[in-house]
């Protein structure tokens, strides 16, 4: 890997030979400024005026069926029982393809957009006006692995920084005591593909996500304050650790001056300082409302852990983080949105998991005066088959899902593009992660086709050669 700005390593080498505490402390500063520099009179945006300062993206794993959830297709009530699926197994579907299989649950209209909702949902059937739908998105794959990294780094390899890294690194932080992008993962366990779902990829390691297990229970950063059993730690052993991890810095930095991760773990330390003083107040649910406890759900055991992270997110934009990301569900068969075997069964116990804290999270944004300048973006990685596996259960399919958005920047309630009488295609609207990403750094003043870093010869960005900017959802 070539390095990023090959002129940096001269002033490692000049920062490393001036001294430990001042060299370790202005590296981070000035590779700091190396980034792009949002402009004032853009309102934070690198290439015009920005709408959106801050987001919290919600990822449901495993691929939600959109004909069991958002996207209601009465002709399946229709043709369900016959077999009309393609005659061959299509790559990436694990089992052979069933007969058409009509939605198991209730469908109905809500608010004064009509928005179809199906009854897994019953919180956000409430707040459908406050959405905007991407009723057509589609995706390269069928496989979790390489889609979960297509809507978050825009390739389907591993190696590529995700979205979050990119707003980090073209945008920076809003504040210097908190990260500028966080990762929420499920308790369960990490998506597809673990980390590198978040991964900042060629981009400084500075810019990766940095992952909090925010459980209610014992540290949700470890080793952010001393271990009690060690008395010692602080104070003049506190100086004495920090005059040896500069003289290693300063070693490591010769060594090998193109490497980002000792400056990203430069700044960590001196992130992790600031946060010691903000972090715990920033996590302490305590000082939240009972009214805003029961909202959410944080005291119903169905519901209290993507409670508990939506609060956390909230808190998070709200004292300056510009990405928090929220993932509902682990990688593999089970405990996620990946419903192959009873999709009557598996969808429900997911859905009421995160529904009532998603539509509190709505409401909460929306009376904080949030809305005005932050996007929530509720997601998956593709849909599932409008014919069944098996029975009862739903196979991959990246021919069509539904993606929706909120906040800042957006016409609420109208939806962009549809899918085809089963739910099988995109219709009309196609959107891809590109689309999606366009419109996304659009709304953060950002053009998308000018975002881009060198790197191995080619000038990469984070819609790759593709994408547009869906005018037609924009306020």
């Amino acid at each position: 890997m070539t390095p990023l700005q090959p002129d940096l390593s001269c002033r490692r080498r000049f920062l490393s030979k001036s001294g430990g505490g001042f060299g370790a402390l202005a590296l981070g500063d000035l590779l700091a400024s190396e980034t792009f520099t949002p402009r004032p009179e853009f309102n934070g945006g690198l290439h015009h005026p920005a709408k959106v300062k801050r987001v919290i993206q919600l990822f449901m794993t495993g691929g939600v069926s959109p004909m069991d959830t958002f996207d209601y297709k009465p002709a399946l009530e229709k043709l369900h029982g016959q077999k009309l699926g393609p005659k061959n197994k299509p790559e990436g579907f694990t089992a052979a393809v069933g007969a058409m299989m009509k939605s198991p649950f209730e469908f109905r209209q809500h608010g004064n957009s009509g928005r179809w909702v199906s009854n897994v949902f019953p919180h956000q059937a409430e707040i459908v006006d406050e959405l905007t739908f991407l009723m057509a998105m589609t995706s390269k794959t069928n496989v979790h692995g390489p889609s979960t990294l297509m809507m978050n780094t825009g390739f389907l390899l591993t190696g590529f920084p995700c979205m979050g890294s990119w707003i980090s690194y073209g945008l920076g932080s809003l504040r210097d005591n908190l990260p500028t992008f966080v990762v929420l993962p499920d308790p369960k366990g990490l998506p597809y593909n673990a980390k590198a779902a978040f991964s900042s990829g060629f981009l400084p390691a500075q810019h990766q996500g940095t992952m909090i297990n925010f459980t209610g229970k014992g540290e949700a950063i470890s080793n952010l304050f001393p271990d009690k059993r060690y008395p010692f730690a602080g104070g003049a052993a506190d100086d004495d650790g920090l005059k040896l991890l500069a003289e290693l810095n300063r070693h490591h930095a010769e060594s090998d001056p193109a490497n980002s991760q000792l400056d990203s773990r430069i700044q960590s330390y001196e992130l992790a300082a600031k946060m010691q003083l903000a972090a715990p107040e920033a996590f302490d649910l305590s000082r939240e409302s009972e009214t805003t406890r029961k909202a959410y759900g944080l005291d119903n055991k169905v519901t209290e852990d993507f409670a508990r992270r939506c609060i956390l997110a909230r808190r998070l934009v709200e004292r300056g983080t510009r990405f928090v990301q929220v993932w509902s569900g682990p990688d593999g068969p089970v405990n996620n949105w990946d419903n192959h075997n009873n999709i009557e069964k598996e969808l429900p116990p997911m859905a009421a998991s995160v529904d009532q804290p998603i539509a509190a999270l709505v409401r909460d944004l929306k009376a904080r005066g949030l809305f005005d300048d932050t996007l929530l973006i509720w997601t998956t990685e593709f849909g599932r088959t409008p014919f069944a596996q098996g029975s009862v259960g739903r196979d991959h399919n990246g021919g069509t899902f539904v993606t929706w958005m909120a906040g800042a920047g957006l016409k609420p309630g109208v939806a962009y593009g549809e899918s085809d009488d089963w739910g099988y295609k995109t219709a009309s609207g196609k959107t891809y992660c590109y689309d999606l990403h366009a419109t996304i750094l659009h709304l953060m003043g950002i053009n998308h086709e000018k975002l881009s870093v060198r790197q191995n010869g080619i000038d990469r960005r984070l819609t790759d050669v593709h994408g547009h900017v869906v005018e037609d959802i924009l306020a």
